[in-house]
């Protein structure tokens, strides 16, 4: 049985689930070509029922992969969290200013954990210790192929603040060192409101205690 059967294991359908092997690539075309690339994507794909869909166009966001670290502080009891300008947000009925965790695009043959000590020290000035792996998850797979490695880094957050950021990227960030209760308030009224952040601060939530006693 292969893993992706085994998955479905529990399933009462007879058919064995899809893979790309179930899908026809007829024609990719570029659209748009800067630091993302837009493609226009002609295919078909097989049908629960049976027999193939009719030859359909889907555009896709292709980026690059991602990795997000969720900075905790388990002496301390604090998270570092960082605030910048997210042009995604423009229209946002509160700010285009979002806090969130840490976080960068994965240079090609870039481990995820290089990426997280990378984009601390860039963000958040900040030294990583322990990594751990929480996630990995596709964010919007109806219409981009980002995948995002979502890990959480034990670090010392004494002195850490101030803004940071590569003046070559046009960054501006600004770090918080937020107590966990307050992050967890912020949590409940909405102030953290991208995946990353839901993701790894209800993750934190239920390990904290086990991180906490291994001090």
């Amino acid at each position: 049985m292969s893993e992706t059967e085994a998955m479905f294991a529990g399933d009462t359908s007879d058919q064995p689930p899809f893979c790309a092997d179930d899908v026809d690539v007829v024609a990719r075309h570029c659209l748009y070509q800067g630091f993302f690339r837009l493609e226009a994507i002609e295919l078909r794909h097989r049908l629960f029922d049976g027999g193939w869909s009719q030859v359909m166009t889907r555009e896709v966001h292709c980026r690059h992969d991602a990795v997000g670290v969720l900075l905790y502080d388990v002496e301390r009891d604090t998270v570092v969290l960082v605030e910048q300008f997210r042009p995604g947000a423009l229209d946002d009925e509160h700010s285009p200013w979002k806090l969130e965790i840490v976080a960068g695009l994965a240079e090609p043959g870039e481990s995820a954990e290089d990426v997280a000590r990378r984009e601390a020290l860039e963000e958040a000035g900040c030294e990583v210790g322990e990594l751990f792996e929480l996630h990995r998850y596709y964010p919007s797979p109806g219409a981009c192929d980002e995948e995002v490695t979502l890990l959480c880094g034990l670090v010392d957050s004494r002195g850490l603040g101030g803004v940071h950021g590569l003046e070559e990227e046009h960054e501006d960030i600004r770090v918080h060192v937020v107590p966990f209760g307050r992050a967890m308030a912020l949590l409940r009224e909405g102030r953290l409101d991208n995946a990353m952040c839901l993701i790894g601060l209800h993750w934190l939530n239920a390990e904290r205690a086990s991180l906490r006693a291994r001090r």
